[in-house]
């Protein structure tokens, strides 16, 4: 397989969710959307990430100081998604390899379907090949046009839909991989001619198509996947899907979670076998219980913390625990301890 190189697009304000923080910098459980991205990347063997920021970009780079394999573009004017990638020009000269274009908005992406992106277009050979989802209610996606014979020829954008075309259920939820030395001569032919007088990077596959590279799409996305975040009520619900995933992930690794709905663990904990976490209790991100621990109810490990094997934390840690015989007398005591 080519070398790839990833463009993830992370210069959008937080217009929306009424934040002076960058968008890509709000938190899902317990780490930035943007994290989730990156190391999704990072897992299918990307070993340069260009990240595309505007908006707070000092705050974005500070965040990621320590990361080596990251390039900073700087988008000072946000003329839509083509021109996100066409500032990328010059850190991506002569570079010949596969360029995923992906949105640093999208924190519930699974390295599953990048690695599915990439071995779709290298078996095909394509110019461009998209990852797409099929949605229940499609509104706001750009729409997955194909001809009689299955095959991709275009994408619409929502605004620009005919009533026909809001009827399609296939999506477009912005994994893109391109040829990266077809990729800058296809935007430079973009135009603004549509509703938002924008450059769509998605015109790029009817330009590609038209010159004779091929485009193609897999839908590998799924539907859960898809969603982005535009708003406060879109990160909780995001946090939601993202903690659901977390405690699932630690239940089949043998940890028991009494009430999933009253937990919490953050992303980059570390949690023994066998221990028990009890309602409204709290995981931070960093901390590190051991084995066969007991946590709450109402108990709060915090971020970096560490709880040693076979410890109690929280209320029930204070009291004495008793040992009562059949005749109801206490035959041992101890006081546990945190």
């Amino acid at each position: 397989m080519k070398p790839t190189t990833a463009v993830i697009l992370a210069a959008g304000k937080s217009t929306r969710m009424k934040s002076d923080l960058p968008k890509v910098l709000h938190e899902v459980c317990g780490q930035p959307m943007l994290s989730y991205v990156i190391e999704a990347c990072r897992a299918v063997g990307v070993e340069r990430l260009i990240v595309v920021v505007g908006h707070g970009r000092e705050l974005v780079g500070e965040a990621y100081a320590g990361a080596s394999d990251i390039t900073w573009v700087h988008q000072a004017e946000q003329h839509g998604t083509g021109h996100a990638v066409m500032v990328c020009e010059e850190a991506l000269a002569d570079f010949a390899g596969n360029v995923l274009v992906i949105a640093g908005d999208m924190p519930l992406i699974h390295s599953e379907t990048l690695q599915a992106l990439l071995e779709e277009h290298a078996r095909t050979g394509n110019a461009v090949t998209l990852a797409t989802s099929v949605l229940d209610n499609p509104h706001g996606y750009g729409r997955i046009a194909r001809d009689e014979q299955g095959n991709l020829s275009a994408i619409i954008e929502h605004k620009d839909c005919t009533p026909e075309q809001l009827e399609i259920h296939e999506v477009n939820p912005s994994y893109y991989c391109f040829d990266g030395a077809r990729l800058f001569a296809a935007l430079g032919k973009l135009t603004v001619g549509n509703v938002q007088g924008e450059y769509y990077i998605t015109d790029t596959v009817a330009i590609l198509k038209r010159e004779g590279g091929g485009a193609g799409a897999i839908p590998a996305v799924p539907q859960e996947d898809a969603l982005g975040i535009n708003s406060r009520a879109d990160l909780a619900e995001v946090n939601r899907i993202m903690q659901d995933r977390i405690q699932q992930s630690w239940m089949e690794r043998g940890v028991t979670v009494v009430d999933p709905g009253s937990t919490w663990i953050e992303h980059g904990t570390s949690i023994g076998r066998e221990t028990v976490v009890y309602p409204f209790s709290f995981v931070g991100a960093g901390a590190v219980v051991g084995e066969s621990c007991r946590l709450g109810p109402f108990a709060q490990v915090r971020g970096g913390e560490h709880v040693a094997a076979g410890a109690v934390v929280g209320p029930a840690a204070e009291r004495k625990s008793l040992v009562v015989g059949e005749q109801g007398v206490v035959v041992s005591s101890r006081k546990r301890e945190s």
